[in-house]
C-alpha cells in the first residue's frame, strides 16, 4: 500500500499488558494501533507487558492495521529493554514519547532498526519539531495533548486555542518532511458531538487522523477523516475536465464554476489513492 495513501484515520491506543484488549483490536475497523508499553501499563507489570505484547504480535490476526509500539522513555529503567524488544517484535513502528531533540532519536536508532515515531508533547518538543520531523529514521509524528496542555498550563476550551501554536509548528514540520502526523486524544470518549466537532477541526487543519483511547470513537474518527462521497465525486470531475482541457491545449479546466489548475489535480489524485486504500483496508 502506497504510504502516502495509507489511511491513519483512527489510531488506538491499546494496553501492552492486557489480553483481552490485544485480542480484541484484532477485530476492531481502526486503520493503525498503539500497543503501549508506557503510560497505560502500571509499573510493576512493565516487563509482563513486554512479553505479552511480543506474544501477541507474534500471534498475528491485525491484518494490514499499521503496527506501532510505543515504548517508556530512554531515561527510565525499561525504555532500552523495551526498545530491543520491539526491535524483535514483529511490528512496523517504534514509538518514543516525549521527544525534544534528535538526539534521542538517534539513541532510538541505535537500538532498533524499525522506523522511528514521535510523541510530540513538550514544550521544548514543539520548538525543535522542524528538527524532529526531519530526522532520516523519522516516519510518523503523534500530538501527545494530554501532556503538553500540562506543560502549558493552560485550560482546557472546546476550540483548543491554548494549543494552536504548538499543533500548527507540529503540522507545518511535519507537512515540510511530507511525515505522517495525528492528532491527540479526546478525552471524553462518551461525548460524540464534541469528538466529532474535534476530529472536524483536526482533519481540517491537515493532520492525517486522530488518536483514539476507546473503540466508541472509532466510527467517528474514521468518518471525519475519509474523503466524503462529494469529495470523490469532484475529484474524479476535476480529474475528467482537467484532462479534457489538457488535451484540447489547456492549461485549465473550470469545474462548478471554479479553475482547476495541475495543483488542485494533485490533490484529488490523492483523495482518490486515499479512498482506495480505505476500501481495501475495509476489505
Amino acid at each position: 500500500m502506497d504510504m502516502r495513501a495509507r489511511p491513519y484515520r483512527s489510531v488506538l491506543y491499546i494496553p501492552g499488558s492486557k489480553d483481552r484488549a490485544l485480542d480484541k483490536a484484532r477485530n476492531l475497523p481502526i486503520d493503525a494501533i498503539i500497543f503501549d508499553l508506557e503510560d497505560a501499563v502500571a509499573i510493576d507489570e512493565k516487563p509482563n507487558a513486554r512479553a505479552t505484547l511480543t506474544a501477541a504480535l507474534a500471534q498475528g490476526g491485525y491484518g494490514q492495521r499499521m503496527r506501532i509500539v510505543r515504548i517508556n522513555g530512554l531515561d527510565t529503567e525499561w525504555g532500552e529493554a523495551d526498545a530491543k524488544a520491539a526491535n524483535d517484535m514483529d511490528c512496523d513502528a517504534v514509538l518514543l514519547p516525549k521527544v525534544e531533540t534528535t538526539a534521542q532519536l538517534d539513541a532510538l536508532a541505535a537500538l532498533t532498526d524499525k522506523p522511528l515515531w514521535a510523541m510530540m508533547e513538550t514544550p521544548r518538543g514543539m520548538l525543535n519539531a522542524a528538527a524532529i520531523a526531519a530526522h532520516p529514521k523519522l516516519a510518523g509524528m503523534v500530538m501527545g495533548t494530554n501532556d503538553l496542555a500540562k506543560e502549558l498550563q493552560c485550560r482546557f476550551r472546546a476550540d483548543r486555542l491554548p494549543l494552536a501554536t504548538s499543533l500548527g509548528l507540529c503540522l507545518l514540520a511535519a507537512k515540510a518532511e511530507g511525515t505522517i502526523i495525528v492528532d491527540g486524544v479526546y478525552n471524553a470518549f462518551k461525548d460524540e458531538d464534541g469528538l466529532r466537532a474535534e476530529c472536524e477541526q483536526g482533519r481540517d487543519m491537515g493532520f492525517d487522523g486522530k488518536t483514539l483511547i476507546h473503540p466508541a470513537q472509532v466510527e467517528i474518527a474514521n468518518a471525519a477523516f475519509a474523503p466524503s462521497e462529494d469529495e470523490v465525486d469532484l475529484a474524479r470531475r476535476q480529474i475528467a475536465a482537467f484532462e479534457e482541457a489538457h488535451a484540447a491545449g489547456q492549461g485549465v479546466a473550470v469545474v462548478d464554476g471554479k479553475i482547476v489548475e495541475n495543483l488542485h489535480i494533485v490533490t484529488a489524485r490523492e483523495i482518490l489513492a486515499k479512498a482506495d486504500a480505505i476500501a481495501s483496508l475495509n476489505g
